[in-house]
């Protein structure tokens, strides 16, 4: 079914629109989802939040990418429930993912909000190349270890963490750049 479609069940307010939205995404929704959650449990119950908080806003919101909408929504519902885990249960590689990036910005980058960090983060992002870019995002939205970045870009792991190394130190004075301080 076209996402339009979805969209217009959603605002209709049909059981019928949650229903579709998993036909479509539902696997996409749960490999976002355990890459961040370990335990089968933990990851089907962020699933059924992920879909009612997207009922949450369909109205009043109007995505104008539904799949982007949806795996932002699952990678944020996952990390919550992540943080609110006890460490022993954390998925080794969102920990290790957020501690690489978290370096970057401080907790006294709160002048700027989530918003305009995003933007910023973004701008960045529109610097690098389509290949960089991607390895940077499958690292740190879809938290894949460096075996499966590797694998799924068709390159060795070294060439990949040296693109992850090469892309934070230039994401780190891109930041510096921007006032964004570590």
């Amino acid at each position: 079914m076209e996402d339009e479609k979805i969209i217009g069940l959603f605002n209709e307010r049909s059981e019928e629109a949650v229903k579709q939205l998993q036909n479509k995404y539902g696997a996409l929704v749960k490999s976002v989802i355990k890459r961040v959650l370990a335990d089968k449990a933990d990851a089907e119950e962020c699933e059924s939040d992920t879909y009612m908080a997207v009922w949450k806003v369909i109205p009043p919101q109007k995505p104008a990418n539904l799949r982007a909408f949806l795996l932002r929504i699952a990678r944020n519902q996952a990390l919550k429930k992540y943080h609110f885990l006890t460490a022993e249960k954390r998925c080794k590689n969102a920990v290790v993912s957020l501690e690489e990036i978290g370096e970057l910005i401080s907790e006294e980058s709160h002048i700027y909000s989530d918003d305009e960090l995003s933007e910023i983060i973004n701008s960045f992002l529109g610097t690098l190349s389509e290949e960089t870019r991607r390895i940077f995002i499958l690292r740190y939205w879809y938290f894949h270890s460096a075996r499966e970045i590797a694998d799924n870009c068709g390159i060795t792991i070294s060439k990949t963490e040296t693109v992850l190394c090469r892309t934070r130190k230039k994401l780190k004075k891109y930041l510096d750049e921007k006032g964004v301080k570590p």
